[in-house]
């Protein structure tokens, strides 16, 4: 968990540089209340004399969640949020490890559901630095609002969008989704630490890329390039932070990749034909229900066992 801290911190760093002490404050908020959260049912509810706060499971799960808000987020509904994501997600199934989902995206998609405006809610960038990022609506959010208009694809991207801004905090969005380059960064830290494995989040590209490219190449009008499907939204922050996470994935590397598969076919499915713009959320949560049944069929073999 140290390590998911640490290799989260560039792009932490950069989202504060972008968005400033709101975003700062988001990240406080969400961390402070998944600790206390935890803290609190720990000790009075389950009746423990140690608590689990020192595992920093909570302080992952308060990083993740705050990046994936917006930084116009008002501090109730992060409070809100991390009670979802530790009371109703993580501690009533027993604590770490005994989740079925991931605490940060069901919390995520809880408030999408809950506070649609306050979730969708695109405002200036005030970072420290004033960087030049985009101050509209993510990149996802327009191509779905301007091919609803009946705008192209070509259109809508001409309007001042281009992968130099996705990768290097040139968009707006939540913190997760301001700059590929550092997620990137820390998922390649995470890799060299041996932390996680690259196979599902290898998969989820690869379906992504090979599905879009296959839309894209059909009508280019209507469906966007591969690329920009990798770059934006949630696909970095999700496919290496998320849907890596070792206790809602499965353990074997046949179910990892077919869990991965099918992330990236849903996400594309749901950013295509569905009503939101970003499916990443909704796919890594309905494929956590798929994973038992995967760790069932594709279990690893025993030591000495056939």
């Amino acid at each position: 968990m140290r390590d998911v801290v640490i290799a989260l911190m560039p792009a932490v760093i950069v989202s504060i540089l972008v968005y400033g002490w709101r975003e700062l404050m988001v990240l406080g908020v969400s961390v402070a209340s998944c600790v206390v959260f935890e803290y609190l049912i720990t000790r009075y509810l389950f009746k423990k004399e140690s608590t689990t706060i020192g595992d920093l499971s909570a302080v992952v799960t308060g990083i993740l969640l705050g990046m994936n808000l917006p930084f116009t987020s008002p501090w109730w509904i992060v409070c809100i949020g991390a009670l979802f994501a530790i009371g109703v997600v993580k501690m009533s199934f027993g604590g770490l490890g005994q989740n079925v989902f991931n605490p940060a995206i069901a919390a995520r998609v809880f408030l999408l559901i809950s506070f649609p405006v306050a979730m969708t809610r695109w405002e200036a960038p005030q970072g420290v630095f004033a960087l030049d990022a985009y101050s509209g609506p993510t990149p996802l959010g327009a191509i779905k609002e301007g091919l609803m208009n009946g705008s192209t694809v070509q259109d809508i991207l001409g309007e001042g969008f281009s992968y130099t801004q996705m990768l290097f905090a040139g968009i707006g969005g939540s913190a997760g989704e301001v700059s590929a380059i550092a997620l990137l960064l820390g998922f390649v830290y995470l890799l060299v630490r041996r932390v996680v494995r690259p196979h599902i989040t290898l998969s989820i590209w690869l379906t992504v890329f090979v599905f879009s490219g296959i839309m894209w190449l059909c009508d280019p009008s209507r469906f966007t390039d591969p690329v920009f499907n990798l770059l934006t939204g949630g696909m970095i922050l999700g496919s290496c932070f998320m849907a890596t996470d070792y206790v809602t994935s499965p353990m074997s590397v046949k179910g990892g990749i077919i869990y991965g598969i099918g992330i990236g076919l849903l996400t594309m499915l749901i950013r295509y034909f569905g009503s939101y713009p970003e499916g990443m959320s909704f796919a890594i949560l309905l494929m956590n229900i798929t994973v038992p049944l995967l760790n069932r069929a594709f279990h690893q073999k025993k030591y000495g066992r056939a």
